[in-house]
């Protein structure tokens, strides 16, 4: 907020109003006292008691509150000091935090980003408790700095395997065992993964715990997706309300929607895809292309403030695992009616688009119809299909080859904006009937998914413009421009493969992708794409635009797939409001929460793109323990003052190298980072260097590898030396592509 002119006054200025105080306040990034708020307003000392009743006239309705002594601060704002609890880590392995205390019916608490208070600081685990240094950083979240450790609060829930009157945790974050009394086990057998909770303890000694549930065995197939889902905190039961209403759904009439029936629809999607809710065709209009992508109806049956509605928007999404799916929505609607199966009517919103011979957007229209898809169809089918130019079975004459058209025109256009294109291989776990893992093997990317993406991309930016067009509340999906550390971080790590980026301000999506063409074909190609990958803002849902980087796009919405996103939903209800499709729209009340469910969904993404990677090292780990002994060509994917992480180039797999198996030496990191140096010997290992690796230990428990190196340019030709225990595991690589 400006400060009031400044200049000869011309008498004692007139005390500030209610509202222009609480302005003040918001705009403060802490506690003030009434010495800054005189400054600021330039009151005179006459002018004090009056400024003392303004400020208790505030505090009494609630429009400031006091901090520390004789300050005050906006309402809901945490003091300069206070406790606060770590719950988990950002992208950047950051920890994230909330404060101990907080008022009941206040809300949900802020976020507090802990950074560290020197350089080498032990990093904060989850559940640690520490009394932090607080800057207030806008839009409710705080920049924290430890002051003093006090300790890590118990648990409030223990996940892990059951082994004769001891629990060993599942999480490798918890790396103390539990002992649990032969009362309290509840009949838990040896193997059996069980969830338990602490009981009360003397400060020195075992902590005990009792059994409260008992999930299964361990040696299960489908024990990792349930470590997972409990180690993530999914919510994988639908409460019975919820239930009802899916079970009473039924099929959607055609009273006042289009009927789109007669167009053949096709649904593109993975062998193993669980629910169809996008649909797509294209046909030739003149020297363009007629392209119609439509989406399952889920506002018809998940109404505001339903069961449904609640438990979908607690979930946030979907979660997919190798062996089984965390529906957002019950079986009977993501699996039934909302699901867009061949051959059965379906509601649908559609978006009708056409462009011209370039791939650009002449114009397009929103509607809600009645469809009936002519074909599903999987990736592998489609691509034969656009590599022979035929129509597959159930297609009609040209179908394909009209899709194929479109797709190119709309390839073009995108390569024209310079968007990013990050090829990261998304690694596929194959499981034989029983469950088992037969491979890991990286998920083919064909054209045929590129197609798919380039039409959701396109009906997204769709959604995003008639919301704005029409004055709706929007959820948008942003991407922010990389931050300017990272920028620099990342601008490090590529001169030293001889590659340069534009000075700050002038970094364009395309300045990424020039960089990753340098490397096409070279060793260090997958190294780079990760960097590039880290160097990069997370994408996020904010009711507020501010664009969408990777994409270069100036505006973008998530539209496409509400079966599994509850901002799809969102979105679908606003532009049913905005376009007076029906009464099951976007509420004055739900608009006004779009901040809250934002930032809500946005974590539940996270936490089930981690879950996924999660079960994906899991079950690595479970597929490698029988190789152990085996060598490996690998390459350097980390270096810490602590050890190597190597990657595999059989099937991506990340463990640690500890730095007690190298040879005797005194191992540093050298400046950035890059490469552990031995001072004696002189060995050296870099970023990207290929080394032969050993597989030294692999625990399916935790999914943590251990390897030694054997071999490798600069490394010494054996790994033996001074092993000494076991370290834990990086969390894999390959995420799934979340525009």
């Amino acid at each position: 907020m400006a400060r009031r002119p400044s200049g000869p006054p011309a008498g004692p200025a007139p005390l500030p109003s209610k509202e222009e105080l609480r302005r003040f306040l918001r705009a403060a990034t802490g506690r003030v006292g009434k010495t800054e708020i005189a400054r600021h307003f330039g009151l005179s000392t006459d002018q004090r008691p009056a400024l003392r009743d303004l400020l208790r006239s505030l505090k009494e309705d609630g429009s400031v509150a006091p901090a520390g002594r004789r300050g005050v601060a906006a309402p809901g704002r945490l003091p300069e000091m206070a406790v606060v609890e770590v719950f988990g880590t950002d992208p950047d392995g950051d920890p994230l935090a909330r404060p101990v205390s907080w008022p009941e019916g206040s809300g949900r608490p802020p976020l507090v980003l802990m950074r560290p208070e020197r350089p080498g600081q032990p990093a904060l685990a989850p559940g640690e408790r520490v009394l932090a240094r607080l800057k207030y950083i806008g839009a409710g979240r705080y920049e924290g700095r430890t002051f003093k450790r006090i300790g890590s609060a118990a648990p409030l829930r223990i996940l892990g395997v059951y082994e004769h009157g001891r629990i060993e945790p599942t999480d490798r974050r918890q790396r103390a065992d539990w002992t649990v009394p032969e009362h309290e086990r509840h009949g838990a057998e040896p193997g059996e993964i069980v969830l338990a909770e602490p009981l009360p303890a003397r400060a020195l000694g075992p902590r005990p715990a009792r059994v409260v549930e008992r999930l299964g065995r361990v040696d299960d197939a489908r024990a990792v997706s349930l470590i997972c889902i409990h180690t993530h905190g999914i919510p994988d039961r639908f409460p019975p309300e919820a239930l009802a209403e899916a079970e009473a759904a039924r099929a959607v009439p055609l009273d006042g929607r289009e009927d789109l029936r007669g167009v053949p629809l096709v649904t593109i999607d993975g062998e193993d895809a669980r629910d169809f809710d996008d649909a797509v065709f294209a046909e030739r209009d003149g020297d363009g292309w007629r392209v119609l992508v439509a989406i399952a109806d889920v506002a018809h049956y998940v109404r505001p403030g339903s069961a449904l509605d609640r438990e979908a928007r607690e979930r946030g999404n979907s979660v997919y695992f190798p062996d089984r799916a965390v529906p957002m929505l019950p079986e009977a609607l993501s699996n039934g009616w909302c699901s867009l199966k061949p051959r059965e009517d379906r509601g649908c919103l559609f978006v009708e688009m056409r462009f011209d011979a370039s791939g650009k957007k002449t114009g397009h229209r929103f509607g809600r119809g009645l469809m009936r898809s002519a074909a599903r169809l999987t990736y592998e089918q489609a691509q034969a299909a656009m590599d022979a130019g035929t129509d597959p079975d159930g297609v009609p004459a040209g179908g394909m080859p009209a899709l194929n058209g479109a797709f190119r025109a709309l390839l073009a256009a995108r390569e024209e904006r310079g968007t990013l294109d990050l090829e990261m291989p998304e690694r596929r776990v194959l499981l034989d009937e029983a469950g088992r893992v037969t491979a890991v093997v990286p998920r083919a990317r064909l054209d045929a998914h590129r197609l798919i993406e380039e039409f959701m991309v396109a009906a997204n930016v769709c959604a995003a413009e008639e919301l704005e067009r029409r004055r709706q509340p929007c959820m948008y999906r942003v991407h922010d421009q990389p931050s300017a550390e990272k920028l620099e971080g990342l601008r490090q790590f590529l001169e030293t493969f001889s590659i340069s980026l534009p000075p700050a301000g002038q970094v364009h999506p395309r300045s990424f992708s020039h960089a990753l063409s340098i490397v096409r074909g070279r060793p260090e190609e997958r190294l780079v794409h990760e960097a590039v990958l880290r160097g990069q803002s997370q994408a996020a849902y904010h009711p507020e635009n501010i664009g969408h980087f990777g994409l270069a796009l100036q505006r973008y919405a998530h539209f496409t797939s509400p079966i599994r996103r509850y901002a799809d939903l969102v979105v679908h209800r606003a532009l049913i409001s905005g376009l007076r499709l029906g009464p099951d729209g976007l509420g004055e009340a739900e608009a006004e929460r779009l901040p809250d469910i934002a930032e809500h969904i946005t974590r539940t993404e996270r936490r089930a793109a981690a879950a996924e990677r999660d079960a994906v090292d899991r079950y690595l780990a479970a597929h490698m323990a029988h190789r152990i002994g085996n060598h490996f060509d690998a390459r350097v994917s980390g270096v810490t003052r602590f050890g190597l992480f190597v990657t595999l180039d059989e099937n991506g797999a990340s463990g640690i190298v500890p730095l007690g198996s190298l040879p005797d030496d005194r191992w540093t990191e050298d400046e950035g980072g890059r490469a552990l140096v031995g001072r004696r010997t002189g060995l050296r290992f870099t970023l990207g260097q290929a080394v032969e690796a050993r597989l030294a230990q692999a625990d399916p428990r935790t999914g943590s590898l251990v390897f030694h190196v054997l071999g490798g340019a600069g490394s010494p030709a054996s790994g033996g030396g001074r092993g000494r225990g076991a370290a834990r595991a990086a969390p894999g690589r390959g995420p799934r592509r979340r525009s």
